[in-house]
């Protein structure tokens, strides 16, 4: 009787129960939970037709070598220890190449009869004398350049064989999102048909700042993935669960050179782009505008006279560049390029490069405190760069010693004349005020370094062409005194009292923005040595 009375009671809770539990189901439905179904547990099926598609590049480049390269020590002719040594490594062929081979990774793009053709990275096969692609089956097929893209690190392979092969698709890059599936074949440390998997950890990437040898000025965002990727698998694709290409393995970030799960592909959408040229031209056709820009933050954007940080501020133009003879300045800030808003610096140059050649585009700059309307014919980028057109400046690092002098807005400056110009290796063609030194304490310490030449100066829509410190001094007093109080943002960014400088700093031209709201320094305040002539790292604000 008691079990009875126990089971009937369970009835009536469990039927109680029942609605409230039926609605928690409903409501987390509505989150639309992942089913197990959608979570691949096992990759080969999607795998094993992908493998026959990725190849082995292996290079072989011959490296000239001399006595230096033997530890051969050096005397003077004739001596009897020079004669020694001649004979001890006589016949050992001092001069003679050796060869270096490395490996790396390619896919299958295309096949057109017995002409295929595969895509790999750049620097994997930069300097080889002789390129072999080995396939799946361990087929050695001798290959050629097609043609090759710095600006991406990209380059197209041809082979020749009787076999069909198996070519790859491209994925649509609007279709990758953060956290999808990502499928990665190499050769990592010359291990074929490696396949590790990942996920999408983050798009568009900034790595140019960090990565040896990339250019960066073309790609604005790769994608980031934890998949391992090893010294070995550059120039691989990156699947996603489809089996198509969403990148091009070309970058790792490594504190020792192995995989600690931050690896970096170039995008699909620029990877086919470059192919489609490189196949039907054997080489890359972008547009150029001839300017250098830089990225805006709030306190350029405020001393231009600008509310927001859109657009690419122009820190040096080309003298014979497209942009030059539309009309375009120094200090101009590019909104617009042929209709279309510059949000960003950083995609300037993929819209000028994908835009039309040869054809008048107009540009809206922010000038002055307003808006101008341009047009500008555009050039083509490989030409200006094989006519010597376009020089992308090399910047050296100094030490510095800061010098018993009088200060103003934290820097020792001097009227830049020829000797000193030799001595800091100036370009002849640049004129303006050279910073001898910088205090590290003052504002200018994380912006200006020894050497840098400061040519002009402006706030708002006034500006001067500076060739003396007295001009600097004054145009700042002048600033100063009708500027109102420094006013700091959200982020503790000062965005008011702040002028821009035009830096050229060895040959390459740069706006620097310098708050003048610094409080004035004792007379028995002197400075011996500074740490560094550069300006010491700050985060990116662009």
């Amino acid at each position: 009787m008691i079990d009875r009375k126990k089971k009937s009671m369970l009835n009536m809770v469990r039927q109680a129960l029942y609605p409230a539990a039926f609605a928690l189901c409903v409501f987390v439905g509505g989150v639309q939970p992942v089913v197990a179904a959608d979570v691949p547990q096992d990759f080969s099926k999607i795998v094993a037709p992908l493998l026959p598609s990725v190849v082995n590049i292996s290079t072989t480049t011959e490296v000239k070598r001399d006595r230096q390269s033997f530890g051969v020590p050096q005397f003077p002719n004739g001596t009897n220890l020079e004669e020694l040594f001649r004979q001890f490594f006589e016949g050992q062929e001092m001069d003679a190449p050796r060869k270096a081979t490395s490996l790396g990774s390619g896919f299958i793009i295309d096949q057109d009869g017995k002409e295929a053709f595969i895509i790999t990275c750049n620097h994997v096969i930069e300097e080889a004398d002789e390129i072999k692609v080995i396939l799946h089956d361990n087929t050695e097929l001798k290959a050629v350049v097609v043609g090759r893209d710095k600006r991406t690190d990209i380059a197209l392979l041809k082979v020749k064989t009787d076999k069909k092969l198996t070519p790859v698709e491209w994925a649509d890059i609007q279709d990758v999102k953060v956290g999808q599936w990502v499928i990665a074949i190499g050769n990592p440390f010359g291990l074929s048909s490696t396949v590790t998997v990942g996920i999408v950890s983050t798009l568009a990437r900034q790595i140019a700042s960090r990565a040896r040898g990339l250019t960066g000025d073309y790609i604005e965002g790769y994608i980031q993935t934890d998949a391992s990727i090893n010294m070995g698998n550059s120039g691989g694709p990156q699947f996603n669960a489809d089996g198509k290409v969403i990148a091009i393995s070309t970058a790792i970030f490594s504190p020792n050179g192995g995989n600690i799960g931050i690896g970096f592909g170039i995008p699909s959408d620029i990877a086919k782009q470059v192919y489609d040229q490189l196949r039907k031209f054997g080489r890359t056709k972008r547009g150029w505008l001839g300017v250098r820009i830089q990225g805006m933050n709030k306190a350029i954007a405020e001393s231009l006279g600008l509310t927001k940080t859109d657009g690419a501020l122009v820190a040096e133009v080309s003298p014979k560049g497209p942009a030059a003879k539309a009309g375009v300045k120094s200090s101009d800030v590019i909104l617009k390029y042929n209709g279309v808003e510059v949000k960003e610096s950083r995609t300037l140059p993929r819209i000028v490069g994908e835009g039309p050649i040869g054809k008048k585009v107009p540009l809206i700059v922010w000038r002055n405190g307003r808006e101008v309307a341009l047009e500008a014919l555009v050039g083509e980028f490989e030409e200006a760069e094989s006519s010597g057109l376009i020089n992308e400046g090399n910047a050296e690092e100094e030490r510095a010693v800061i010098k018993k002098d009088k200060k103003i807005l934290g820097m020792v400056l001097k009227t830049l004349t020829p000797i000193l110009g030799d001595k800091y290796r100036v370009p002849d063609d640049v004129k303006g005020v050279l910073v001898e030194s910088v205090d590290p304490r003052s504002n200018a310490a994380d912006l200006f370094a020894r050497g840098d030449v400061i040519t002009e100066i402006r706030h708002k829509n006034e500006s001067i062409v500076v060739t003396t410190p007295a001009q600097v001094e004054e145009f700042a007093l002048k600033m100063k005194k009708k500027s109102a109080p420094a006013v700091e943002d959200e982020s503790g960014e000062v965005v008011e009292n702040t002028i821009l400088f035009l830096v050229n700093r060895q040959g390459s031209a740069r706006f620097v923005p310098l708050n003048i709201d610094q409080k004035p320094e004792k007379d028995d305040e002197k400075v011996e040595t500074d740490t560094s002539d550069r300006p010491k790292p700050k985060k990116r604000q662009e």
